[in-house]
């Protein structure tokens, strides 16, 4: 073990905590983003990021790729809030949550490291982590270009992402704070 959060000074715990929870609570922002844009399932999630056919991009651009258009609006439609996700958004939206994906992934691996549980287990963590963004993104791009039908793997990855913290981040708070300490 490279080092163990178990024993580690009292900064290196009060680090650790503190990055979890500001993490955890991104996470918690992030979900509610995600229900107020794409939603939870399958079908939502296509919607959104499948092929727009006739629908406006409905989400805030910069102002120089702003998609303006017409068409008419039928009174059903008025009270409904239409979302969806082109190719130039997301492109963008690739661009800067994947390195940032990576970063979080590079972190929460860090704080498995330290954690007194078998390698096997530390190296399904670490997959896990990484493996997230990677389902996350290829679900919606898989979407948008193949079939709307691929929308349950941007399911499986968010889901991967919020398994993959909950587990570090019980498995830290528990050994660092409430576990029973061993001498080493």
């Amino acid at each position: 073990m490279l080092y163990d959060l178990r024993h580690s000074d009292l900064r290196v715990r009060w680090l650790v905590t503190l990055l979890l929870a500001t993490l955890g609570t991104s996470y918690l922002f992030g979900a509610w983003m995600v229900a107020l844009y794409a939603g939870f399932s399958p079908h939502k999630v296509a919607e959104t990021y499948g092929p727009a056919g006739e629908a406006v991009m409905a989400m805030q651009m910069p102002p120089d790729t702003t998609i303006v258009a017409e068409r008419p609006v039928s009174m059903a439609e008025m009270g409904e809030e239409m979302h969806h996700v082109d190719k130039d958004l997301l492109v963008q939206d690739t661009h800067v949550h994947m390195p940032m994906y990576a970063v979080i992934a590079a972190c929460l691996s860090v704080i498995a490291l330290g954690l007194a549980i078998p390698r096997w287990a530390g190296l399904a963590i670490i997959a896990i982590l990484f493996a997230a963004p990677w389902l996350d993104f290829a679900g919606m791009w898989l979407t948008k270009l193949a079939s709307p039908g691929f929308a349950f793997v941007t399911l499986a990855g968010g889901w991967a992402m919020a398994l993959g913290y909950t587990i570090v981040a019980a498995l830290a708070m528990w050994q660092m704070w409430l576990g029973r300490k061993t001498n080493p």
